[in-house]
């Protein structure tokens, strides 16, 4: 398709469709986090409670990984050699990650249909395989902003960034079920979110140390000025933002359920926040140290046509997702099988 048939000029096609990707990611990241970490929080003992956990992802968690997808068609047909860098570097988690969403998928099906006295065995694969997603997806996450570096710090910071989006999904799926759930597993479920907040805080603050510690760029980024004032916002308002969430947490169950959306809504703030941080500390490169956007980017002929796709589709998907948390919004009920 000629460019010229755009409404604007094709030199701005490749930060759309990172935009687009990054928004893909960001929203994936929130949505599949939190049913991540609702398989991650399921009850150990009480089956009744898994069962309202699951219930309360039920609607949801195929859907979220649409974003995933998205992700991945973004960065194939936008950025073909970003695309075969990270599948080259990163085979080994990436194959480690589909295999946690194959046994989430499989278990998620089997414990509806296998004898009662198997069903805890099913609970317990789909825990594994929610905390195998994760922790792939932290180790790719800190590769990726090692620049795929194999020295022992890199890898160091990558097990510590497996460890941390862990505890981030825990916090924002027990954060989900606390606004979805009610009476005792809705305090077991703030009790978990106050935890994992600790260990998720741990993570961000060993992000902001070793970041600009192992990347001279970040460096630079992070404490030249004016930019040294104006990106330790982001820690600054995730340590208030942790401190509200934690007040509210500790005053579960409150009265006529008030503000139980709070917590979720502020890990949702959480989650923006230390996305803003990696985009501000890398963009315009798509591998960081490796590969910039202008590099990296596809011909403008392709992407012209991949543009009007995209215009159609992720609005379709954008509103399809609106509704589906619009219709089975409400706290989750007894899981039934038909």
């Amino acid at each position: 398709m000629d460019p010229s048939s755009l409404p604007f000029d094709p030199a701005y096609l490749g930060p759309i469709f990172i935009g687009l990707m990054a928004l893909s990611v960001l929203i994936y990241a929130v949505l599949d986090g939190y049913d991540l970490g609702v398989g991650i929080a399921l009850h150990r003992h009480q089956e009744a409670m898994r069962d309202i956990q699951i219930a309360s992802i039920g609607p949801f968690w195929d859907a979220n990984e649409t974003w995933l997808v998205m992700a991945i068609g973004l960065m194939l047909i936008a950025f073909p050699e970003a695309y075969n860098t990270l599948l080259q570097e990163m085979y080994l988690p990436a194959t480690l990650m589909l295999g946690g969403l194959i046994l989430r998928g499989v278990a998620f099906d089997f414990r509806a249909k296998v004898a009662l006295d198997n069903k805890p065995r099913w609970d317990h694969i789909f825990r594994i395989g929610s905390l195998t997603v994760a922790l792939s997806q932290g180790y790719m996450l800190g590769q990726y902003v090692c620049g795929f570096a194999s020295d022992w710090p890199s890898q160091a910071f990558s097990l510590l960034s497996a460890l941390g989006v862990a505890a981030a999904y825990t916090y924002i799926g027990a954060c989900w079920l606390v606004m979805k759930t009610e009476a005792e597993l809705q305090i077991y479920s703030a009790r978990l979110a106050r935890r994992a907040s600790l260990f998720m805080a741990a993570g961000v603050i060993g992000v902001c140390v070793f970041n600009p510690w192992l990347n001279p760029e970040v460096y630079q980024r992070w404490f030249s000025f004016p930019n040294n004032i104006l990106l330790w916002v982001i820690p600054a308002a995730s340590a208030a933002l942790f401190l509200v969430a934690d007040r509210v947490l500790k005053r579960i169950p409150s009265r006529d359920d008030f503000a139980c959306w709070l917590p979720f809504a502020i890990a949702v703030l959480l989650f923006i926040n230390c996305f803003g941080g990696i985009v501000i500390s890398f963009y315009p490169d798509v591998i960081p140290g490796r590969l910039s956007l202008h590099e990296a980017v596809a011909a403008a002929e392709s992407l012209s046509f991949t543009f009007w796709g995209a215009a159609i589709v992720v609005p379709v998907i954008l509103a399809y997702t609106a509704f589906s948390y619009r219709v089975f919004w409400g706290k989750a009920t007894e899981l039934k099988y038909y």
